[in-house]
C-alpha cells in the first residue's frame, strides 16, 4: 500500500480520445456606440417624488469584423421610466454597448448562439454599471438592472422567428399560386 492515489481511469478507451477544439476568447475592446438620456422630469419642472414604473427592452446584434475570428456584439437597451399614476415620462435612456471579441474553436453551428448568449453575458456587468451611473447622474436613484437571462432571450427570439415564418407560409398558402391566369 502506498500513500499516492491510483491514476484515475480514462473515461475514453485508448485510441478513441475525442479531439474537441479548444474554445478561446478574449475581449479586444468594449465601448459605448451610442447613448441618449432624456430627463423629462426636469424639462417639465415636475417634482421628483413620483413613483416610477420602469420598462426595459433588450435587443442584441452581432456581426463579423474584417479580422479573422473577430466579432462585434452589441447590446441595445431602451429604458423608459414613467410615473405610475399619471403615466408621464420621467426619463428615457437608450444605449448601445458593444464588445469586440476574438473567438476561435467554436463550431460554426454553435457560433450564432455563442455570440448572442455568452458574449453579452461577459460585458453586461459593465453595461449595468453605466446604466446605474447615468441614471444617478441624471437626478434619479441609480437604476440597478437585474441580471438578464441571455439564453432565454435567445430562445424567445428563435421562437418568434419560427412563428413569423409559419405565419408567412400560411399567408402565402392562402393566396395560392401567383401569376396564373
Amino acid at each position: 500500500m502506498t500513500d499516492t492515489p491510483d491514476a484515475p481511469a480514462s473515461p475514453q478507451p485508448e485510441g478513441q480520445a475525442q479531439q474537441q477544439p479548444k474554445v478561446t476568447q478574449r475581449i479586444v475592446a468594449q465601448y459605448i456606440r451610442d447613448m441618449s438620456f432624456e430627463n423629462a422630469l426636469a424639462q417639465k419642472g415636475l417634482s421628483g417624488d413620483l413613483q416610477p414604473e420602469v420598462s426595459v427592452q433588450v435587443n442584441l446584434d452581432a456581426r463579423k469584423r474584417g479580422q479573422e475570428g473577430q466579432y462585434e456584439v452589441i447590446t441595445k437597451l431602451n429604458i423608459t421610466s414613467k410615473a405610475k399614476e399619471s403615466g408621464e415620462p420621467l426619463f428615457i435612456f437608450e444605449i448601445e454597448y458593444a464588445g469586440v471579441f476574438q473567438i476561435s474553436g467554436v463550431p460554426d453551428d454553435q457560433l450564432h448562439p455563442y455570440l448572442l448568449i455568452e458574449c453579452p453575458r461577459m460585458i453586461f456587468p459593465y453595461l449595468r454599471r453605466i446604466v446605474s451611473d447615468v441614471t444617478r447622474d441624471g437626478g434619479f436613484p441609480p437604476l440597478n438592472l437585474e441580471q438578464i437571462d441571455f439564453l432565454q432571450l435567445y430562445r424567445n427570439e428563435l421562437q418568434r422567428r419560427a412563428q413569423q415564418q409559419q405565419a408567412q407560409k400560411a399567408a402565402e398558402a392562402e393566396q395560392g399560386p401567383s401569376g396564373t391566369a
